[in-house]
């Protein structure tokens, strides 16, 4: 029979990998949703490569560069996660414009229309951090 401090031990255990299978099912859950393809075919990750792969070649180091520093809050841990993402936006916005190179208002741009609503108050952060003007993009965060 188990009592004492080993019976509390236990328990104690039991919720943490409980919660943690829970944490980790939930991100899992959430890869797999933006996996499954949409009326068209393709799912939100294949699209968000297929922008990539597309503008690949219309980046420019300082664009690179900017993309980087403005990823640099996000933890280490999702940093590529949210980078794939900011890109493909990045290309998405370049592409609907038919541009011939991604400049700065691209990439300002792709970072807001991709970053979630409940962020935006660390993005506005960020950019007066590196003193960009977000007046003109106040649409955009609406």
């Amino acid at each position: 029979m188990l009592n004492g401090w080993f019976l509390w031990f236990i328990l104690f255990w039991v919720v943490i990998l409980i919660s943690l299978f829970a944490i980790g099912g939930f991100f899992m859950f959430r890869k797999f949703l933006k996996r499954l393809p949409k009326e068209d075919g393709k799912s939100i990750l294949d699209w968000e490569e297929h922008y990539v792969n597309q503008t690949r070649n219309l980046w420019t180091p300082d664009q690179k560069e900017l993309l980087e520093e403005l990823v640099s809050p996000v933890p280490e841990l999702f940093r590529d996660v949210a980078r794939q993402k900011i890109a493909g936006k990045i290309g998405e916005v370049a592409l609907e414009e038919k541009a011939k190179q991604i400049n700065r208002e691209h990439v300002i741009r792709g970072y807001i229309l991709a970053t979630p609503k409940r962020d935006h108050k660390f993005l506005r952060k960020k950019l007066r951090q590196m003193e960009i003007d977000e007046t003109p993009y106040e649409h955009l965060f609406q």
